[in-house]
């Protein structure tokens, strides 16, 4: 099912949270969605140049990946008091005026210590505004959240994809190379702020009805294994984001043929969110996220033992099963919760574990590649996580669901 059609589908369908026309709200939710994943994906491409010119190992660079990620972690637990406290509307539009600010400043970075501290910046305001949108989609789509999410996930793969394939070509040929591939990415959040700035007018003057807020599932066991769940899931999309052009590029492809690689992957990852959207549709998911699971681990597998087989096959698969699982992965708190404040709970929880141990991921292949000079070792880490994705699977039904 393309974003098209399911948004046709949910045209009928009467926001509960908001009088905004749901298509503009399907629209909006696509359009911020796109501009949150250039400005981490598109260093993917750009790290051999970024290494050369300012001769950083694997194990810093990778921190423009793992940084990103260790603050969506982060800032996912103060975001929901700064909506209730400044309203989600302000606070999503600072946070994606900080994303811009921050991509077009890291363009300009001239040492090591400003490419990480915008770094910082991009990934600040990708961990608030992100932080909002599943607590918006439960509000507004309670009894479609698994199609709206299949949606926004689709979306954010579509960033991905874009900034994946155009960034090289863009540096090889600009004057300002990498610069000007890594600040273009800019325009995509000036484009998501326009965009929620009309969301945010057409909501003006509309009481909330604000609830008694939820506290974190610290306790809860379901809640814990989603978050592991969402871990390993995300440990896997982002080491492979940021190391599959560098790692086959190692191997003796050319950098145009690493470029089109990773874009396979994330196409792929791409179409596998919208299909596993629509198509999940009983609350227990757990089938299709073992389904995704073993599809993970037979890609991992397959670049770890064969990397030069193949390598588009071995990366669609593994792309299709990681895809899938992201989107209901994140679908998975709002199985759990009955409204929209315990619902940004879970969000923030599962978000705050998850993106915590996912920046993990592109940190220790690039410290393992530091070590051994290659990326065998790391591709076989890969494999090892995949399978442990898997062997959550058994344990994911929501814990409020008939038996």
């Amino acid at each position: 099912m393309s974003i098209s059609s399911a948004a046709s589908s949910l045209a009928s369908t009467r926001p509960v949270a908001s009088r905004v026309p749901v298509t503009f709200v399907i629209v909006a939710i696509i359009l911020v969605a796109v501009a949150l994943r250039p400005g981490i994906v598109s260093m993917g491409p750009l790290l051999p140049d970024i290494i050369d010119e300012f001769q950083l190992s694997h194990t810093v660079a990778s921190l423009l990946t793992a940084i990103p990620d260790v603050l969506m972690g982060l800032l996912a637990l103060p975001t929901p008091w700064l909506a209730r406290r400044y309203g989600r509307n302000p606070v999503l539009l600072a946070a994606l005026l900080l994303l811009c600010v921050a991509i077009a400043a890291r363009a300009f970075a001239y040492n090591v210590e400003m490419l990480l501290l915008t770094t910082a910046g991009v990934g600040a305001g990708i961990a608030i505004a992100g932080a909002l949108i599943a607590g918006y989609i439960k509000g507004n789509f309670p009894h479609k959240a698994a199609m709206v999410m299949g949606i926004y996930a689709t979306a954010l793969s579509f960033g991905s994809t874009v900034s994946a394939a155009i960034s090289g070509p863009v540096a090889m040929h600009a004057d300002t190379g990498w610069r000007m591939g890594a600040g273009m990415w800019s325009v995509c959040a000036v484009i998501g702020l326009l965009c929620w700035l009309g969301i945010a007018r057409l909501e003006k003057g509309r009481v909330l009805t604000a609830g008694q807020p939820s506290g974190l599932p610290w306790g809860n066991r379901t809640a814990w294994l989603v978050a592991l769940f969402f871990a390993a899931d995300n440990f896997l999309f982002y080491a492979v984001l940021s190391w599959t052009a560098p790692m086959y590029i190692e191997y003796g492809a050319t950098p145009a043929v690493a470029g089109f690689i990773l874009a396979t992957f994330t196409t792929v990852f791409m179409v596998s969110n919208p299909i596993l959207g629509a198509i999940s549709r009983s609350v227990d998911r757990r089938g299709l996220l073992a389904a995704c699971a073993i599809l993970a681990v037979m890609g991992l597998l397959l670049m770890a033992i064969m990397p030069m087989w193949s390598p588009f096959i071995s990366i669609a698969i593994c792309a299709f099963g990681l895809g899938g699982a992201f989107t209901l992965g994140m679908t998975l708190p709002l199985d759990n919760t009955h409204s929209v404040d315990e619902a940004n709970a879970w969000n923030a929880f599962v978000l705050t574990i998850g993106y915590l141990i996912a920046a993990v991921g592109p940190l220790s292949v690039g410290f393992l590649h530091d070590m051994t000079q290659d990326f065998h070792l790391a591709s076989w880490l890969l494999v090892l996580m995949a399978i442990i994705m898997l062997l959550i699977t058994p344990w994911l039904k929501p814990h409020h669901a008939p038996s």
